[in-house]
């Protein structure tokens, strides 16, 4: 046998390539993470499972240290160290909070002692923190109106939902702002802009981890359970590891237990939830490769795209699909079709002598083989029309790039995105395919 061509040789070389990609560089020596370790440690958090690393692919995480076994404690970080509403409150802000009419949000609460913090610069308590947090985010509110034109159009009418609300919240947190002028030398408009609040407002919606519901009286009635938690936000998502995280009444502190092993240089991840890339993008600003959540969203123009113009009970087919919730979160999968889309299908699909059968179809009964073999063929004409269409705007993101060398970072992260959904789509493709074989 050749050198090097056995099946010892293969898995030494799987081993070596998962070990090149997931192990990190060590950060720890870098200034801004030993002040950070030392305020901790005045705040009685001490680590030794987890150091800042920065990785091929996920950036800057956290790395372990030596090897961690399922069911172990990562971190557990004291209450001392998360800054909540308890900590505006508290402080300085606590005052004009308290006579502002009507209540400040929770949000607004949080949000203003950031701004306000990071103005304060070297004489902020919270320095250590406000040093290693993002100085730019990529969430869809934050990139440029060319960029966002090239998301697909279900994630580009939420990002612009999205700007929409962040430009009402700082609208109308202008007045609040004001009121807060004898604390500052500088005229209040100029520490609290646009560009300053839209960096706070994303610090919290894609770092905050949630606590048990708190009310101030002196807060708005609107949900306060966000808490910022340093160095615990440094661990990156991951859709294929599960953790526990809450906050111990017991102890006092924020504990993250992992369910999987982690071997000595590993980096160490958590997951924020059973997301899709839409979802991730929006909200924390970035797509996950292979996630198994992710999805392509089929609309209702798309839907019925290929249906036959001269069905005259379309309108009511629609209406039922509607009725009954069928009309929204269709997609295809990395295992094809969703239920729900198949679902859809059939029923659009039934012929007029059939159409009493409609409520067999949404109870997932087979109608006849002549309805199933429509729908997937309907299937396979509108993923294949998703197929052109991904491809077109992986091209057209591409010429952008060349031409818009300084939206590099911005249109890498559109296009990961789209090439995510071409995989998924030409995976549903196999699978239609397959399963249309099996019906002739």
């Amino acid at each position: 046998m050749q050198k090097g061509k056995g099946r010892t040789s293969r898995v030494r070389r799987r081993k070596l390539c998962r070990t090149s990609e997931s192990r990190g560089v060590n950060e720890s020596y870098k200034s801004e993470f030993i002040e950070l370790r030392k305020w901790l440690k005045d705040r009685k958090f001490q680590d030794s499972n987890l150091v800042p690393a920065r990785f091929p692919g996920t950036g800057r995480g956290l790395m372990s240290q030596t090897s961690l076994q399922e069911g172990q404690m990562i971190i557990s970080l004291p209450e001392s160290c998360l800054l909540t509403t308890d900590t505006v409150i508290q402080s300085y802000l606590g005052a004009y909070i308290a006579k502002w009419k009507p209540p400040p949000s929770p949000l607004l609460a949080l949000c203003t002692f950031l701004v306000s913090e990071k103005h304060a610069g070297d004489r902020s308590l919270w320095k250590p923190y406000l040093e290693i947090l993002p100085k730019v985010y990529t969430c869809p509110v934050c990139l440029e109106p060319e960029v966002v034109n090239l998301l697909p159009i279900s994630l580009k009418a939420k990002a612009e939902e999205q700007r929409a609300h962040v430009q009402e919240f700082f609208a109308s947190s202008r007045d609040f702002f004001s009121s807060l002028q004898p604390l500052f030398a500088e005229a209040v408009d100029s520490i609290f802009s646009y560009s300053a609040l839209l960096w706070a407002w994303c610090t919290v919606n894609t770092r905050a981890v949630y606590l048990r519901p708190r009310q101030w009286e002196c807060l708005s009635a609107e949900s306060d359970t966000c808490a910022l938690a340093p160095y615990l936000d440094l661990l990156n998502h991951s859709p294929h590891v599960q953790v526990k995280a809450a906050f111990n009444e017991e102890t006092h502190c924020y504990e993250i237990r992992t369910t999987s092993r982690w071997r000595k240089h590993e980096e160490v991840f958590i997951c924020y939830g059973p997301h899709d890339n839409h979802r991730l993008f929006l909200e924390y600003g970035f797509v996950s490769g292979h996630n198994p959540h992710a999805c392509v969203y089929v609309s209702r123009e798309i839907l019925v795209k290929y249906l036959p113009s001269t069905d005259k009970q379309m309108d009511k087919k629609i209406s039922i699909l509607k009725d009954h919730g069928y009309i929204e979160n269709l997609t295809f999968g990395w295992d094809g079709p969703s239920w729900r889309l198949l679902t859809a299908l059939k029923l659009l699909s039934l012929e007029a002598e059939k159409f009493t059968c409609w409520r067999k179809v949404l109870l997932g009964e087979v109608i006849s083989d002549t309805n199933e073999k429509t729908s997937l063929d309907i299937a396979q004409k509108i993923c294949c029309y998703f197929i052109e269409e991904t491809t077109a705007m992986l091209q057209k993101v591409s010429r952008t790039k060349d031409e818009k060398e300084a939206l590099i970072n911005q249109l890498t992260l559109v296009e990961s995105l789209w090439t995510e959904e071409l995989k998924i789509l030409r995976a549903s493709a196999k699978t239609l395919h397959s399963l249309q074989i099996a019906l002739t």
